[in-house]
């Protein structure tokens, strides 16, 4: 894979805000469902996700700024950098020629030679060795020091969206999704969870020689015809009569769980917020949050009978006062 930065288009010194801003605007535009007839995109669209899944991971992104693990997540070599070998020469390796000055190839002694590079013959100990317990090139190499070449590589993972409905993510129903393999799975979703949240399903991508890769859901939440999200709390406006705001009552309220009955104080006015315990969105801990209700008095477009029930009356309140005027 590319470089994880390259692959999002993003700098190097990006915040994680800014790092999941570009996935998400990446994976709106290359999402297969969007691109079915384009594989191009689909491929793309795994690659920004295996970008995006190393660099939100705070470990493993310090890890490869760090060189310590490439784009894929593997070890580094732990030779990079030796450059031009013994010889110096800028990696093109040793060569006879190097040795000119100190006689020639054919005046120099090469065991001598490594044994004074290396510290190798029988004079000096194994371990004094820089290359494990054999004191040369046969034994380093071949021993315990030698680097065990990286796991099979797991198969490329699949990304899915999953579009549910308001009320849905806010009781956390479980969702029904069908995979790439044809099968169906029922997902719970998490505590907490929200538009743009992702789930990783293991095991439930493509095969590979080192085994599956992942499934990678990500979550799209519909929005509602008069249910508002304000954080882990649900908002509605709620219309009502001038007699249920006068003389108060009970009066039949919408939440995400079903209806219930709410009772309204006598002389509630517009812009009254009265407050529905645990009939929000669930927080990271699990608990709900609440349903805010805002009433809004509705007065009926022919006020005629309501002008004869007021006849005589007269309000001589100045509601503005409180603004000054």
């Amino acid at each position: 894979m590319a470089d994880p930065y390259t692959t999002l288009g993003i700098a190097r010194s990006a915040s994680e805000k800014e790092i999941k801003s570009a996935y998400r605007k990446l994976a709106k535009e290359l999402h297969p469902d969007r691109n079915a007839d384009n594989p191009k995109a689909a491929e793309r669209f795994s690659e920004v996700t295996r970008a995006y899944d190393l660099l939100s991971d705070k470990d493993k992104r310090a890890q490869f700024d760090r060189g310590e693990i490439d784009a894929d997540g593997n070890p580094a070599n732990p030779f990079a950098g030796m450059g031009g070998g013994f010889g110096g020469g800028g990696g093109r390796g040793f060569r006879p020629e190097d040795l000119q000055g100190m006689g020639g190839a054919e005046g120099v002694d090469l065991g001598d030679l490594f044994e004074g590079l290396f510290g190798g013959g029988g004079a000096r100990s194994a371990r004094s060795s820089p290359f494990g317990q054999s004191g040369g090139f046969g034994g380093g190499f071949g021993g315990q020091q030698q680097r065990r070449p990286p796991p099979p590589r797991k198969g490329a993972d699949i990304a899915y969206r999953l579009r549910i409905s308001f009320i849905d993510a806010a009781r956390r129903a479980d969702q029904r999704i069908t995979l790439a393999d044809g099968k169906t799975i029922d997902l719970k979703l998490p505590a907490g969870v929200e538009d743009g949240t992702q789930m990783r399903l293991k095991g439930k991508g493509e095969q590979g020689p080192g085994g599956a890769g992942d499934g990678i859901v990500t979550i799209s939440i519909d929005s509602h015809p008069f249910f508002r999200r304000e954080g882990d709390n649900v908002r509605l406006d709620l219309p009502i009569t001038l007699d249920e705001a006068v003389s108060g009552g009970k009066v039949k309220v919408p939440t995400v769980d079903g209806p219930v009955m709410l009772t309204i104080k006598p002389g509630s006015g517009s812009g009254t917020t009265m407050r529905l315990g645990g009939k929000g969105f669930s927080k990271k801990d699990g608990q709900r949050g609440d349903q805010l209700v805002t009433l809004e008095i509705d007065l009926p477009e022919d006020v005629t009978e309501l002008a004869k029930r007021l006849e005589g009356w007269q309000d001589t309140r100045n509601p503005r006062s409180r603004l000054g005027v």
